[in-house]
């Protein structure tokens, strides 16, 4: 028995705190972001999501197709970060809001120009040991491959443009390089050539000329995961329809899952190990979704899930997550691992 290699709240966490339309700072991060994804609980405000290779006075929303909008600088802290007044990202700190704030570590910093691919990037940040990096590139208006520094095969990419309207690019490994899924609508998976069908490698990611990719004139971010076990798991699942529902491996104790429907026209669906257990047990009571500004829901009966040691099951039979015969995509992060990053068995905490 061996304690594992790292802890993964040293590189992803989720804070929730209040916000006071003014000046504070907020701790208990544990480590400083390099990538916070911030939203009011209580209120229908935009998703904000700020990050360091963008700088902190930019705010992208993951419900819209907006352009990168500039808003007071934010900064990040060795444990958290600093907030002044938002300047219209009100999921940030408008006052008397209950916020959460979803932390990832990348990098460490702004990085630099990865030359990998065919288009070197202007910074990328990038964590080999979590398996997650941040890119900015300039798009060409042709077939191109960037460069995303983690080293290993990325399961799940997320792109975005900068200097003009356009939909948020989901790459998931378990609906193929053929097809697309996109962040900001209730869309089913599409059959589409954004990722010019190749599959990603160890060194970089492939576009073809989709304009909400790599459009000639557009700048873009890219969010780009490789799975690390005891870590982060980027997989799929079919749903049984049934109030015992599908179980879900993910070979930890999951902080955070993403899940969408790849099938049907439903919302992705965000829940979290702060927000969403009710009295101390498993079961997850809260959602929030990516393709809206909505407030937090409850989930209902439909929509109940269990975090478990080793993965999460379902206890309802909504179509959102566990519909009969349905075939969803997930990205989960580890609050506790069941094995090391090695495939040791962890020691109890």
């Amino acid at each position: 028995m061996a304690y594992i290699s790292f802890q993964p709240k040293d590189y992803f966490n989720t804070k929730l705190y209040t916000g006071n339309g003014g000046n504070q700072t907020i701790t208990g991060v544990g480590f400083k972001p390099d990538w916070t994804w911030f939203k009011s609980r209580d209120a229908g405000n935009s998703h904000a999501l700020v990050d360091i290779v963008r700088g902190t006075t930019k705010v992208l929303y993951s419900e819209t197709t907006s352009t990168e909008q500039t808003i007071s600088a934010q900064t990040f802290n060795s444990d958290g970060f600093a907030l002044v007044q938002d300047g219209g990202a009100n999921s940030i700190n408008s006052n008397g809001s209950t916020k959460v704030a979803w932390n990832w570590l990348a990098g460490g910093s702004q990085g630099s120009s990865n030359t990998d691919g065919s288009i070197n990037t202007t910074y990328t940040s990038a964590n080999t040991t979590s398996g997650f990096s941040i890119s900015t590139y300039a798009g060409t208006g042709s077939a191109a491959t960037v460069g995303h520094g983690l080293g290993a095969v990325p399961k799940m990419i997320i792109v975005k443009r900068l200097n003009g309207a356009s939909d948020w690019m989901v790459y998931h490994e378990s609906i193929g390089n053929d097809h697309r899924l996109r962040l900001n609508t209730t869309a089913a998976k599409q059959d589409n050539p954004v990722w010019n069908d190749t599959t990603p490698t160890s060194s970089v990611f492939s576009m073809n000329d989709n304009g909400d990719a790599n459009a000639s004139g557009g700048n873009y971010v890219a969010y780009c995961f490789a799975e690390k076990k005891g870590f982060s798991r980027f997989g799929s699942y079919v749903g049984n329809g049934s109030v015992s529902g599908t179980f879900v491996y993910t070979g930890f104790k999951p902080a955070f899952i993403m899940i969408k429907n790849t099938a049907g026209t439903y919302n992705w669906i965000m829940v979290d190990n702060k927000r969403s257990t009710s009295g101390g047990t498993n079961v997850v009571d809260y959602y929030l979704t990516p393709n809206t500004s909505d407030a937090e829901g409850s989930t209902g009966t439909s929509r109940d899930l269990d975090l478990l040691s080793n993965g999460f099951k379902f206890r309802g039979d909504g179509s959102e997550l566990n519909g009969s015969g349905v075939n969803y995509i997930y990205m989960a992060f580890a609050e506790a691992p069941l094995v090391s990053s090695n495939g040791v068995p962890a020691v109890a905490r």
